[in-house]
């Protein structure tokens, strides 16, 4: 008789995974961890990992993947506000604030050295950015039919550029001296997308 899966413990356990894989690939690299490494800080048995994912690739892939759905929650929370200008700020800071996470400059270099070797990994990254695009970008043209915006803003165009402020609050990310991104990607933003009055006052 087949035994039966629990997929609460399947989540749970690949969970365990992702969260303890995060903590170090960013402190010793991609290459640099082994799945006996991810198993043990994840308080599992050494042959667990590749029980649970297919290869180390997957359980990096895991990783970004955890955010779509999260970001997903964060555009569900701002997308039907009535100032536009608000509901992107909103956005873009809680975007950034996750390079306030100890974790966030080791993967960003880990991902940008994976990406060019990972078709699935890029294809995780780019399907997340398309999303946090889409959702600006239907804000950003809001705004411009509602008078609270630049008309001369593209919308899909400027929303890259927002998204672009963003990446840098991790590009910049210092973990010798950690401070927080979110003031300035909010006022760079703000800044930018001032309504039209406050341009002309």
């Amino acid at each position: 008789m087949a035994r039966t899966v629990d997929p609460n413990r399947v989540a749970e356990r690949r969970s365990a995974i992702t969260h303890a894989a995060t903590e170090l690939f960013a402190t010793h690299g991609y290459e640099r961890t082994t799945a006996t490494q991810i198993a043990r800080a994840a308080g599992l048995s050494s042959g667990s990992v590749f029980y649970y994912f297919k290869d180390k690739a997957a359980v990096f892939r895991s990783i970004f993947e955890l955010s779509i759905p999260l970001h997903a929650e964060v555009i569900a929370r701002h997308i039907d506000r009535t100032d536009c200008l608000e509901a992107i700020v909103g956005i873009v800071d809680e975007l950034a604030g996750e390079a306030l996470d100890p974790a966030a400059p080791g993967l960003m270099v880990e991902l940008l050295r994976r990406l060019d070797q990972d078709e699935e990994l890029t294809e995780v990254v780019l399907e997340d950015a398309r999303l946090s695009a889409e959702a600006l970008a239907t804000l950003l043209d809001r705004g411009i039919r509602a008078g609270q915006f630049d008309p001369g803003f593209e919308p899909a165009e400027t929303a890259r550029w927002i998204l672009a402020i963003v990446d840098g609050a991790f590009l910049n990310a210092d973990p010798a001296n950690p401070r927080d991104p979110r003031p300035l990607v909010r006022a760079t933003v703000s800044r930018l997308l001032r309504p039209i009055e406050t341009e002309n006052s």
